[in-house]
């Protein structure tokens, strides 16, 4: 029997919250059903930069949604929790340093890092959007580590070959990124399609 596309989202408290809302507005869109988490910081994060402060699908993508389904963080018994549960992947958008710290360090005492050590361990993939700038050495080392361990590191670095004119455009062009990398279609310009000519010599 053939069964949608299952992601777990986690929302913790770096900077980022509009990166988090369209997210979830394309796996939506896209008919893949959500498994969200957000932390206490998460919440405080999407009420301060997005003036999200109910955690119900009409709040966070606008509409009503049979697709995304909300957890308690401190929830580890819930369906994300268990290796059991089939889902095609994680991803953590925006991750703050003190939840990369967590997961990188084997920590799994809230939903969203048993989730993420659940997905590592079923070889899923595991994509962490990284979100704090400068970053120490700590950082890096966990942002190792937790490569070495199979997550795929997909900073919130837009791109600007493709000449974005809005916000939205830099928003949609690593929300795009992510949404390829879970394999999920969608009609984000993200591509580069070349340019004809080159750099006139001087």
């Amino acid at each position: 029997m053939d069964r949608s596309n299952q992601i777990v989202v986690g929302v913790t408290g770096a900077s980022g919250g509009p990166y988090a809302l369209r997210l979830l507005d394309c796996l939506d869109q896209a008919g893949v059903d959500v498994h969200l988490i957000v932390s206490p910081h998460g919440r405080r994060l999407l009420a301060d930069e997005c003036d999200v402060r109910v955690m119900d699908p009409e709040h966070l993508i606008g509409r009503a949604s049979t697709h995304v389904r909300v957890y308690a963080f401190n929830d580890i018994g819930a369906l994300p929790a268990s290796g059991s549960f089939r889902t095609d992947g994680m991803v953590i958008c925006p991750c703050s340093s003190n939840t990369l710290g967590a997961v990188a360090s084997g920590l799994g005492d809230n939903l969203i890092t048993r989730a993420a050590h659940v997905t590592l361990k079923e070889s899923r993939r595991l994509i962490v959007v990284h979100r704090e700038m400068p970053l120490n050495g700590i950082d890096l080392e966990n942002l190792v580590r937790l490569q070495r361990a199979g997550a795929v590191i997909c900073p919130a670095s837009p791109g600007f070959y493709l000449r974005p004119g809005t916000v939205g455009e830099l928003i949609d062009f690593v929300v795009g990124r992510v949404l390829d990398l879970l394999d999920v279609p969608h009609t984000l310009d993200v591509r580069w399609k070349g340019r004809a000519g080159g750099i006139s010599e001087a």
